[in-house]
């Protein structure tokens, strides 16, 4: 058994460098290739979160809408991920929270999700709060 063992760890040992060696080139062949061509939308090995507070929520509606809707809150909290260069020179104003109210009829105590919109190679992980409650305009 011992002899079996001598022969596997010790028999060619050149070979078995040299093998090594070749493997972990070509590892870091193919790391780097996937560094500089991961495709846009994907997330990487190199990826961030970032947070970005207070970001203002639009309301969008039809144009023949001519309700005063308003929604709580006004801002939320965004959590992207994203390769590190991306988010790099990311701001605020590139992250938008929407709350879409197209045909909605006037109603109490409506909650909407709010959706968001981000750049090419930036993925929105979280938003805080994740409902807005739309407030409808009191009528006289």
């Amino acid at each position: 058994m011992i002899q079996v063992l001598r022969a596997v760890f010790f028999k060619d040992v050149m070979l078995k460098l040299l093998s090594l060696l070749l493997a972990i080139l070509t590892w870091l062949a193919l790391s780097s290739i996937q560094r500089e061509s991961t495709p846009v939308g994907t997330v990487s090995l190199y990826s961030q979160k970032l947070t970005f507070f207070n970001v203002e929520v639009v309301i969008l509606s039809s144009a023949s809408d001519v309700h005063d809707y308003r929604v709580e809150p006004k801002t939320v909290e965004v959590t992207v991920e994203g390769d590190s260069k991306v988010l790099q020179g990311l701001e605020s104003k590139d992250v938008r929270a929407m709350v879409d109210l197209t045909g909605l009829e006037s109603g109490t105590d409506v909650r909407k999700r709010i959706e968001l919109s981000t750049p090419a190679g930036v993925k929105h992980v979280k938003v805080n709060p994740k409902e807005a409650r739309v407030i409808f305009p009191t009528r006289h």
